[in-house]
């Protein structure tokens, strides 16, 4: 009874280490890290830590290869347990003969086992491998077994594993296999340090044959396909791995090492894409612009389907399209839309376009001159500085840069108040990834079905329909492009000519350029809308936006937004784009977003005419002759402050080069253009001025007041900080 009970022990023991002695992963290694395309084609990989090409386990094997490899190594694999005796039998027979050791009899489980144990070849490393082999053969399915093998089996240098090998030798992917190249890499683990592309290729040849003739014979593959395998030459030599979207791929190499990745990238678009802004690199590189990037968007599903994030790969390793920018002009449109969904404005109404300095914070436009007045949406489409920087001021910078990171626009990693009103105007920084899914998002907004909440469709719609109109004059008019169709689109240029920006929208696609030098180097060509835009527009008509076309598998029929609903109609004054008041001679019916009704009603229309504030008067009417100066009635003083145009403003004023302290020029707008002005600076009178009202003086340093008064009594001042 003892013996008994001892035996059935030891049987205990021994079945308990059966059961646990095969490691739960087998296979401890690093393996690359593959990335794909859409369709599962090969972007790029980059190699595994321990140096070898060894591309993460495939769940099954491609049919020409199992065949292959089976017949080759392993006849009785569907038969036997993991261990096959007749093979064993016939290895020691013909280790006999030989003297010496040239058949191992080996299953392919065994294979797997010896694999995954890397030991060296002894009989009882046999032994081990025999029992871990029927203990994996518990495990797995014969085909999750071939899997392994095939995954992790050397096929010559560093090359391990049946994915890797196809692409090594073959350039292409292991499913995509001949019959010649399956056979190929079925012979080639057998002895890969003695037979190999590039060592004994007659030997390698003649095994590659003998085992085509076997699957012959066997009729596994008919009398043509034999022929034209017997035909097909060895590789000559390894190739390099595809480098398509390599930024992509590297990205991937560093947050997601040792993985397959299948990506939403369209391969061949990426690929033609690529080749296009090689082109314009070679034109921009002469005017020392170095680095250009491009993203694409589809805007239905919000997939990226092409992602280059730089040119020239082996010399340009920053990717820009995540590396973060001074955005320039390129936020404006979402400050346009904010107010428009939030009932500020309305897409008619007038805004400042006067100088301004707010504590030594003095934008400009571009073109360095002044309107006056601008309706917004205009103001948006030229991407006039001034009137939007009245906009953010008037909004409030702490709710636009809370709109900005709820909507994902930017990070901005530090508070509104560092950024300021600059905010508007390239203060802050985003990548081209972030603004392009952010534009992407807002065309979203306006495909149905709803596909997107974070964006009003009528406010898009509004700002979209601004953005089509884009017309600056010192860049590019769109519709000199007679292949280009609507595209809402926008440029963006940062301080001192670093960045240049170009986004556009259409219903199937969201297209980001940007170019300039990734360390940061200006340059004066580096213009939004004269590099990023005309690249843009070349993407544009090579993903064949101008008409129906196909990109992946779905038709693109659809040429413009549809107007969504949710607008409703408005009385706008015609002058200045408020809604009409009582006053208003001309007025025209528009559509307005739901909370525009809720704006103030014409300010500027009143019983004396159409009456702008002094300081927009005097710029307005240079542009506008048709404007006539009209002293309003209910207008207590008719004169305003050009420079400086706030009542207590900080000014710095460097000293000349003699050592004197720098001058300062006031100027003032009258509505009378006959008005004489006398200005008096700290209680003294200093001078008059009629026509053009403008005092040039030296000031110390400190607070200073200002007064002028004109020939009727009326009478403004203001206070400055000189430092």
């Amino acid at each position: 009874m003892k013996n008994k009970k001892i035996i059935l022990s030891i049987l205990l023991i021994i079945i308990i280490a059966y059961i646990f002695c095969l490691p739960r992963n087998l296979f401890d290694v690093p393996y690359s890290t593959v990335v794909l395309d859409r369709s599962g084609d090969l972007l790029g990989a980059r190699i595994a830590a321990d140096g070898q090409w060894r591309f993460p386990a495939a769940d099954s094997v491609p049919d020409k290869f199992r065949t292959c490899i089976i017949a080759f190594e392993d006849r009785r694999f569907h038969h036997h347990w993991g261990i096959s005796p007749s093979a064993l039998a016939r290895a020691t027979r013909q280790n006999i003969n030989a003297g010496k050791i040239v058949s191992g009899g080996s299953t392919l489980t065994m294979q797997v086992i010896r694999l995954s144990r890397n030991k060296n070849r002894t009989l009882f490393e046999k032994l081990i491998e025999s029992i871990l082999a029927t203990r994996l053969e518990f495990r797995c399915t014969k085909a999750e077994i071939l899997a392994l093998y095939a995954s992790h089996a050397p096929f010559g240098g560093n090359v391990v594993g049946i994915d890797a090998a196809a692409w090594r030798y073959f350039g292409h992917a292991a499913d995509r296999l001949s019959w010649a190249e399956a056979a190929t890499l079925a012979v080639l683990p057998n002895a890969p340090a003695d037979i190999h592309i590039s060592k004994n290729r007659r030997l390698l040849l003649q095994k590659r044959n003998r085992l085509l003739a076997y699957l012959y014979n066997e009729k596994e593959i008919n009398q043509t396909d034999y022929e034209l395998a017997l035909s097909e030459d060895l590789p000559n030599e390894p190739l390099p791995l595809p480098q398509t979207a390599p930024h992509l791929v590297n990205y991937y190499y560093k947050t997601r090492r040792g993985e397959i990745i299948q990506t939403t990238i369209n391969r061949p678009l990426q690929q033609r894409i690529e080749d296009l802004l090689d082109r314009w690199h070679a034109t921009l590189a002469q005017s020392g612009i170095n680095n250009l990037a491009a993203i694409i968007i589809d805007t239905q599903s919000g997939d990226t389907i092409v992602y280059c994030g730089n040119v020239d790969f082996a010399r340009n390793q920053v990717d820009i399209i995540r590396a973060q920018r001074s955005t320039g002009s390129i936020l404006k449109p979402f400050l346009y839309y904010a107010m428009l969904n939030e009932g500020e404005i309305l897409p008619r109404t007038l805004v400042p376009d006067i100088p301004m300095n707010i504590n030594g914070f003095a934008p400009q436009n571009f073109s360095m001159q002044y309107e006056g007045a601008v309706p917004a949406a205009e103001a948006v489409s030229r991407s006039l500085n001034l009137p939007l920087v009245y906009l953010l001021k008037k909004y409030s910078v702490p709710k636009f840069y809370d709109f900005l990171k709820e909507h994902r626009v930017a990070r901005l990693p530090k508070s509104s108040s560092h950024y300021g009103l600059s905010l508007i105007l390239g203060g802050a920084e985003s990548s081209l990834g972030e603004i392009t899914a952010a534009y992407a998002d807002m065309g979203r907004s306006l495909l149905p079905p709803a596909r997107n909440d974070r964006y009003s469709p009528a406010a898009v719609f509004q700002v979209f329909e601004a953005l089509k109109e884009v017309n600056r004059p010192e860049e590019i008019d769109w519709r000199s492009i007679p292949a280009m169709q609507r595209i809402a689109w926008k440029t963006g240029t940062s301080y001192g000519f670093r960045d240049a920006w170009a986004v556009g929208v259409t219903p199937h696609y969201t297209v980001g350029v940007w170019a300039g030098n990734a360390t940061g180097e200006g340059k004066p060509e580096l213009i939004g809308a004269r590099t990023a835009g005309p690249v843009m527009f070349d993407i544009f008509e090579m993903v064949g936006e101008r008409s129906r076309t196909m990109v992946g598998e779905r038709s693109r029929t659809t040429q413009w937004f549809e107007q969504p609903e949710g607008l409703i109609d408005a009385e706008v004054c015609r002058r200045s784009g408020c809604l009409k008041s009582r006053f208003c001679e001309e007025s025209d019916t528009v559509l307005v977003c739901p909370k525009g009704i809720r704006t103030d009603a014409c300010p500027y229309c009143t019983q004396d005419g159409f009456v702008l504030p002094p300081a927009w008067a005097w710029y307005y009417k240079q542009h506008h002759p048709e404007y006539t100066t009209v002293i309003h009635r209910a207008q207590t003083v008719p004169m305003q402050f050009i420079y400086p145009n706030t009542p207590n403003a900080k000014i710095h004023l460097p000293k000349q080069q003699s050592g004197k302290q720098g001058e300062i020029t006031f100027e003032l707008a009258h509505n009378n253009p006959q008005a004489t002005v006398f200005w008096h600076v700290d209680n003294e009178y200093i001078a008059a001025t009629r026509d053009f009202h403008k005092l040039t003086t030296i000031l110390t340093v400190g607070v200073h007041s200002v007064t002028v008064v004109d020939d009727l009594g009326n009478t403004l001042s203001c206070r400055i900080t000189v430092e």
